[in-house]
């Protein structure tokens, strides 16, 4: 099993359990240069918010859009259009990447901009 074969599997895993919560998922996906982030429904048919590096007010305001800072600006952004919509708990879907370095930064500023999970 190659390397994102297994990520994939983890990410399967991981949303079956959500599933099960029954609840909103924030999900995010990395790539080397840019970070996305989005929040959707209970039942998987709708994004409700989404927020990336290709946002024009994060890629200004950021210098590059592949690291920490930038997930971080992405982190809030997403965190403040899902309480614009009314959503407050999520479920956490790291979408099998190990939780560290700009997962973790954006997770922590969704946190900190007022999304529980």
């Amino acid at each position: 099993m190659d390397k994102k074969a297994a990520r994939l599997k983890r990410a399967l895993r991981q949303r079956c359990k959500i599933k099960q919560l029954g609840v909103s998922r924030l999900t995010v996906h990395r790539t080397s240069q840019h970070i996305y982030a989005q929040v959707i429904s209970e039942d998987g048919t709708a994004t409700i918010a989404s927020a990336s590096t290709l946002d024009a007010d994060v890629k200004s305001s950021a210098k590059s859009t592949g690291n920490s800072e930038s997930a971080t600006l992405v982190g809030e952004l997403v965190a403040k259009r899902a309480l614009e919509a009314g959503v407050t708990n999520v479920a956490f879907d790291r979408s099998g990447f190990k939780y560290h370095g700009r997962v973790k930064a954006l997770a922590e500023a969704a946190r900190e901009a007022g999304l529980k999970f």
